[in-house]
């Protein structure tokens, strides 16, 4: 019996670039709760974002953000993973540094940027409508960070090997979209949050449903029995799912409503 389902959003649930959760979608969730399954948007998004996508949920989300670094459920926190503040501001100067790139840096109040260009301003505003607050010193950020990113105005397949060789063994690091590669605590997954969440509730991973279609998502996949790749993923990341998927809704309708 599912009683868990754990699913990515951008590129998994929000398709073609879409930026907006549909009220199918949104009643299934409403559905998966009365039959006493818990929904979790699991997402590099943070949290507030979350919400705000789901707002027409009428029942209870887990909410699985910052790639796993913070996870929050019934107005409660049960998973915070903070990275180290000395390290986080590091990476983020040297994102500043490099051309074309933008940093986004999340804490669990809300998100902060240092915006190069009206572009990215108005994406990270408008367009994904993160929670931010604009800064013009790192010094300002007075909460702990969850995650820094970078945010490659160019596409992110052009600093991604810059980046991760720069950081390899000091944070996390992960491609989470076209645009966007994440940094975290060592520790830090959405596979990891889900283990958390699994061990803190008693559900095990053949209780749990999971779908994703980057390279974040690996981990949470391996980490549910009944896990879905999108069929636009990369091979790799199919490898590690049991089966593929389409959309998610049509997969909870069918197995599970």
């Amino acid at each position: 019996m599912i009683k868990l389902v754990a699913s990515d959003l951008d590129g998994t649930i929000l398709l073609n670039g879409a930026q907006h959760v549909d009220a199918s979608m949104c009643e299934a969730i409403d559905l998966l709760s009365e039959r006493g399954i818990i929904f979790a948007p699991a997402s590099g998004r943070q949290c507030e974002s979350l919400v705000r996508l789901f707002s027409e949920v009428k029942s209870p989300i887990m909410y699985i953000s910052d790639n796993g670094a913070l996870v929050r459920y019934k107005g409660e926190t049960i998973v915070k993973s903070p990275m180290d503040y000395d390290l986080a501001l590091d990476i983020s100067r040297d994102i500043v540094s490099v051309p074309n790139c933008e940093v986004l840096i999340s804490g669990e109040r809300t998100a902060y940027i240092m915006p190069k260009s009206e572009e990215y301003l108005y994406r990270m505003t408008k367009i994904v409508q993160y929670k931010t607050e604009i800064i013009k010193s790192l010094d300002e950020i007075q909460e702990d960070i969850l995650k820094v990113s970078v945010c490659d105005m160019s596409g992110i397949d052009n600093s991604k090997e810059y980046f991760a060789h720069k950081w390899s063994g000091m944070a996390a690091a992960t491609v989470s979209g076209d645009l966007y590669m994440d940094f975290m605590d060592l520790n830090v997954s959405k596979g990891d949050a889900l283990k958390k969440v699994q061990d803190r509730l008693k559900i095990s991973p053949s209780e749990c449903m999971a779908f994703g279609d980057n390279y974040n998502d690996i981990e949470m996949l391996r980490q549910a029995e009944h896990s879905y790749a999108m069929e636009g993923a990369a091979d790799e990341i199919k490898s590690h799912a049991a089966h593929t998927a389409d959309s998610v809704e049509r997969v909870l309708r069918r197995e599970l409503l």
